[in-house]
């Protein structure tokens, strides 16, 4: 029997997850510009942010938007850091 696997890239993904992925991607402040929501803006919290977004389907989808937008960064940036030489910057001079 194999596993079932689902193409939505936030299967498995909770609020919650997400809230602290954006957070501690881009600060409270930083994401109050991005997202103009209140509860981002006026003494953030996790907690206040999730009961907010529960309740309000275009800012939560504003926060899965971002999110997905953050991870797809992530991954154009991986290339780079696999391509890392690391004897790149030798002192050592081949002759």
């Amino acid at each position: 029997m194999t596993a079932h696997t689902s193409k939505d890239p936030l299967h498995g993904v909770t609020l919650e997850m997400q809230v602290n992925a954006l957070v501690a991607r881009y600060g409270w402040n930083e994401l109050s510009k991005i997202i103009n929501i209140n509860c981002f803006k006026n003494d953030p919290s996790v907690k206040s942010s999730l009961k907010f977004l529960r309740r309000t389907p275009w800012a939560r989808a504003e926060v899965e938007a971002l999110y997905l937008d953050s991870l797809s960064d992530d991954a154009t940036e991986e290339p780079d850091v696999l391509a890392f030489n690391p004897w790149a910057n030798s002192r050592i001079t081949k002759s």
